[in-house]
């Protein structure tokens, strides 16, 4: 009867969780040590490139809608606040789905979640390439961005959760080449395929050129899920659950394929927890009755599921938690409303300037001037096609972000990751200022390739130093929490752009470079990271 009462699964992996937990306490070796034995080789390189492409496919798809406004501006007969709603659908599905995805993987497990994130993202990618209404294509990018921001707020831990202190922080700021490469390719695509004269139009069915980009951005996903697949779930979460054996086998299997010798040869034969830790009994019970909940069947595991979610939730936002919790949502927001809603209009604004220099040949202009005249000169012609210059410019952004993704890992361990935060959000704040002094493209050029280089800097060291401040069971929804705060602020940003790019923008402009001074202020009040054992 007694197993009877105590028969959920919350109670089941307690206890189970307690009889071995005894055992490895005793003896066995920490996960430090277990994972530092297994060497650095094949298998994390592999990982590396594996999680590299995921953050690489997070950045183009969340600046894909960048290329699709010029671009799909006729289709859809969008103005700016139009544009702006739909640059706004997905940057919602971001902050409805940041903590929804890192509840999940913080119960049922990264890699499984990170797999459904990637999926969903691919087929509600191609979903849209084929819409033929405003609305039924917002909805779709509002989907992209739900499953998306699972992917980039999960990739992150997983990675980090397979390197030993050595190497940890240094690989994951390898991290910002990925997304360096994704801001690359991403103009490249869109040059070889909106470009194109390929438009098909039948009877209530247009498929053209802007499409077609849409549909290839939407393939990385699948490919990169599948890969996924082929990869093991991090042994540091099946520690924290209590599956030791399983962990171990893991371990033993990177063992192997890092070192080429037998899993046999392993030198580390059992597992046990920290004893700082394992003396916590109240965290024990907590971390390992939500670890339980990895297959949920009846409406009581779903109830227990939102209970053990809420009472991680609270412990983010109780000592010794809060204070973390607290200053990396506020670093985010000012961060991120900044970054997303620049990048996600400058195509726009280049090629706005491309347009008054073919209309107002030799003259110069501001950002404001351009935009004006843009708005008071709709050309009649509406040929849905951007200009080449737009994708070179964009381009050249991306690349000016190849020598500070190289920088941040090679001089972090030397530098310190809030060394890089500071600078790159201060700075990045003067370039926002400066964007109101230009006068040309090539100036507007300039300041967007600094602007991209150093923000998308910030974004990459925020996720790093994320991976040491919080325990295992509460990484990932500590980093979805913060992303939902940053989500929501691009949200907000894009809005804001929409409306008074147009009426007035040296607002919008004077509130972005106050967010990113008031965030780089705020990321001195961090530690420095990257020099002990993950919790």
């Amino acid at each position: 009867m007694g197993e009877a009462v105590n028969s959920s699964p919350s109670s089941r992996c307690y206890q189970r969780f307690s009889e071995t937990s005894l055992d490895f306490v005793e003896g066995g070796a920490t996960f430090e040590h277990a994972v530092t034995e297994t060497g650095f080789g094949r298998f994390h390189y592999g990982l590396m490139a594996l999680c590299g492409l995921v953050y690489l496919d997070t950045a183009m798809g969340i600046t894909i809608l960048s290329f699709v406004l010029p671009a799909a501006q006729c289709d859809f007969d969008m103005d700016s606040p139009k544009k702006g709603w739909l640059n706004a659908a997905p940057m919602l599905g971001m902050v409805l789905g940041s903590y929804f995805w890192g509840c999940l993987a913080d119960t049922r497990g990264r890699r499984v979640v990170l797999i459904a994130t990637l999926v969903m993202d691919g087929v509600c990618g191609l979903a849209s390439s084929i819409s033929q209404y405003y609305g039924v294509f917002m909805f779709l990018r509002f989907l992209n961005g739900f499953a998306i921001t699972g992917a980039m707020g999960i990739v992150f831990p997983y990675l980090g959760e397979f390197q030993p202190t050595k190497y940890r922080e240094k690989i994951l700021c390898w991290m910002e080449v990925f997304w360096t490469c994704g801001i690359i390719l991403l103009p490249g695509i869109a040059w070889l395929t909106i470009s194109l004269p390929f438009r098909y139009e039948t009877e209530g069915f247009i498929f053209g050129s802007w499409q077609l980009f849409v549909a290839v951005c939407a393939l990385p996903s699948l490919v990169v899920a599948a890969w996924l697949s082929v990869y093991p779930e991090s042994p540091k979460f099946l520690l924290e659950c209590g599956e030791y054996e399983e962990a171990l086998e893991i371990l033993q299997e990177m063992f192997h394929r890092n070192t080429g010798r037998p899993k046999s040869e392993y030198s580390v034969k059992s597992l046990r927890e920290p004893r700082s830790r394992a003396m916590s009994v109240v965290s024990t019970t907590s971390r390992a009755s939500v670890k339980s909940l990895r297959s949920i069947r009846t409406p009581k595991d779903i109830k227990l599921l939102v209970e053990e979610v809420w009472d991680q939730t609270k412990q983010l936002c109780r000592p010794p938690h809060r204070y973390y919790t607290v200053l990396t949502c506020l670093i985010q927001f000012g961060l991120t409303t900044s970054y997303y809603t620049l990048m996600m209009w400058f195509p726009e604004l280049f090629d706005r300037f491309e347009y008054f220099s073919q209309e107002h040949p030799g003259e110069t202009a501001s950002v404001c001037d351009v935009s004006g005249a843009a708005l008071g000169e709709p050309s009649t012609d509406c040929p849905n096609h951007i200009d080449d210059q737009v994708f070179l410019h964009t381009l050249i952004v991306g690349l000016a972000c190849i020598p500070t993704s190289f920088w941040l890992p090679l001089c972090v361990h030397r530098l310190g990751a809030k060394f890089f935060l500071v600078f790159s959000l201060v700075v990045s704040g003067m370039v926002a200022v400066g964007l109101y002094f230009v006068t040309n493209s090539t100036q507007n050029l300039v300041l967007s390739c600094i602007f991209e280089a150093l923000t998308s800097l910030g974004i990459s060291t925020v996720y790093c130093v994320m991976v040491d401040l919080f325990p295992t069971n509460l990484r990932v929804m500590a980093a979805a929490l913060s992303l939902t705060f940053g989500r929501g602020g691009a949200l907000f940003g894009n809005l804001v752009f929409s409306y008074l790019i147009d009426i007035n923008c040296v607002l919008p402009i004077a509130l972005f470079a106050a967010l990113l001074f008031v965030s780089g202020g705020l990321c001195l009040l961090l530690p420095n990271t990257g020099k002990g054992e993950i919790d």
